[in-house]
Formats: structure tokens, sequence, C-alpha cells
């Protein structure tokens, strides 16, 4: 079932269009990494989603609510944790959860001290948040962000600035939100953190969203990299996989279902070709998301 669903959203900044006939469905308790450059768009996807701007055009709905015609309703459903927070400095952690959760009736002390500890700020609920690093700030940020107990929560750029530790408490904060059955949409610029995290990956460029999948589906199949003297007949290759040629390489690529080097070297061999590279090929969202993005440089999104 799809938490959220969006379709041709545009919205534009004058001449600047930020958004391009958007189209995206997330599941339902999912990590769906929204993986684009700073100024792509992912920012302004958010404000849409969760009613803060209004789009030119396009549908929006989460957990079945349209944006549109109850933009309060999917608040209500709904977690944010911008790149940017408010806190007051003078009063303590849980003195600043306290206030914010009357936006939302108001909730116990008890709950408050347990969204702490989920965060990893239980030794600090008592310090005035001008004391807390940046870090700290951001785990905050998360337990604000979930007051309302929400379905859905948006994270935008969440470990911007983060040491590997506060990144990694992050990303497993991340999964524990998953396993109570929450969906979570994070929005990032880094590869390595949605490689490390998400179900799901949608990649934004200049407004357009150019392609959504499971990492797997989207950076293609295990391959075997093979290059011969002389170059091996295709029809020899195909018994393994599908093939095609790299040019650049000047080498076959053959998409595996598993590691077969040795029995292609052994079939290459008996049919007379001299090996000069068999090298495993796993798939890599690095060189992928580069790949897409240089392809897409020259097409003008406004």
């Amino acid at each position: 079932m799809a938490e959220i669903e969006i379709e041709g959203l545009t919205k534009s900044f004058g001449q600047f269009r930020a958004l391009d006939n958007l189209n995206l469905y997330v599941e339902e308790k999912d990590i769906f990494g929204f993986l684009g450059p700073n100024g792509s768009g992912k920012s302004t996807t958010i404000n849409c989603i969760l009613g803060l701007i209004k789009p030119d055009s396009g549908k929006i709905r989460v957990c079945g609510i349209d944006v549109e015609e109850n933009p309060l309703e999917v608040r209500r459903v709904c977690g944010y944790l911008p790149d940017n927070y408010g806190f007051y400095g003078n009063m303590t952690a849980i003195d600043n959860l306290k206030y914010f959760s009357e936006f939302y009736g108001g909730i116990s002390r008890d709950a408050i001290e347990e969204l702490l500890a989920l965060v990893g700020l239980s030794h600090a609920a008592e310090k005035k948040v001008s004391e807390f690093s940046r870090g700290m700030k951001q785990r905050l940020g998360l337990a604000q962000a979930i007051l309302n107990d929400p379905k859905v929560v948006f994270l935008d750029e969440p470990t911007y600035g983060l040491d590997p530790q506060g990144i990694a408490d992050f990303q497993k904060i991340m999964k524990d939100l998953q396993k109570k059955g929450k969906t979570i949409f994070f929005s990032s610029h880094i590869l390595s953190e949605v490689k490390e995290v998400c179900d799901t990956v949608g990649i934004i460029y200049r407004g357009r969203m150019l392609r959504v999948g499971k990492i797997s589906e989207l950076c293609g199949s295990l391959a075997v990299v093979v290059q011969t003297e002389p170059r091996a007949d295709e029809g020899l290759l195909k018994r393994f996989g599908r093939v095609s040629y790299d040019e650049k390489r000047d080498a076959w690529i053959v998409e595996v279902e598993k590691d077969c080097r040795v029995e292609l070297s052994k079939h290459l061999f008996e049919n007379g070709y001299v090996v000069k590279e068999l090298r495993l090929k796993v798939p890599n969202l690095e060189e992928f998301y580069f790949r897409l993005v240089r392809e897409n440089e020259g097409v003008n999104s406004g």
C-alpha cells in the first residue's frame, strides 16, 4: 500500500521551475531515500507534501488523505525534522518537548522520557538546550518530530554536520522507528547514508524524478567483466547470462545470478581464448547515480 502518492507535481518560483511534473509513490513502513544534489528540489517536495508550500499543479495524498483538501489532517499523521530547527535555549530538553507537545493536546512526562530514551538523550533530559552540541540538537529535533506519534516521518538532511558516530546512531534510530511501523522519508545528498539504511531510493535532479526503485533494481545485476584475446564470441557467453558490450573497456559485461568466474574461465579456455580480465562487478549505487546525473545534465527542466 502506498503511504505517499504524488502525481504530476509542479512548482515554480518566478522563472525557476523547482519541480517538474514529479511522480512518486512510497510504500508503507518503507525507509525511502530521497536522493539528489543540493538545490534539486528535495526540500520543496517535502514542503509541498506537508502543505507548507502550495504547488502550481499536481495531486498529493498521504495515508490516503488529499493534502490540498485536508492539510491539517495530513500534518496530524506526519512528523517533520527540517534542515534547521528552533528550540528555546534557556529551557531544558524535556521542557522544550513538553511545550511543543501542547500543539498536539499535550503528552505525559513519561511519554516524553520514552522519546528522549529512543533518541539517546535520557542523560540530557534536564540539560538546557543552549548547552547541546549539534548532534544532540538533531536528536532532540527528531524527538520533536515524533511527538504526535506520526505514521510518516520526514527527515530533511538529518545527519548534516554530524560526526561518524552521530551518523551511525541516527541510522539506528531510523531503523528502530521502522520497526515501530513508521514510514521514513529520508532526504539526503550523501550516497553512503542512503545505501546504508534505505529500502527504496528515488533520485531527483533539477526538479525531475529520474528513477525510483530498490537499490538492487536500480544498480543492475551482479556481473562479470570479460576481456579476452581474441574477443570472445557473444553467443558463447550467453549461456551464463545476459550479455552487453562495453566499447570503452573493450570488454563483454555478462549479468549473472552468482559468481561463476571459475566456470566461465574454464569455458573460455576450452574454446581457445586467452583471458585478459575476468572481474566481478558488484551493483554500485554511486556509479549508477553519477551516470544518471551526467546523462541528464543537458536536459532543461524549465
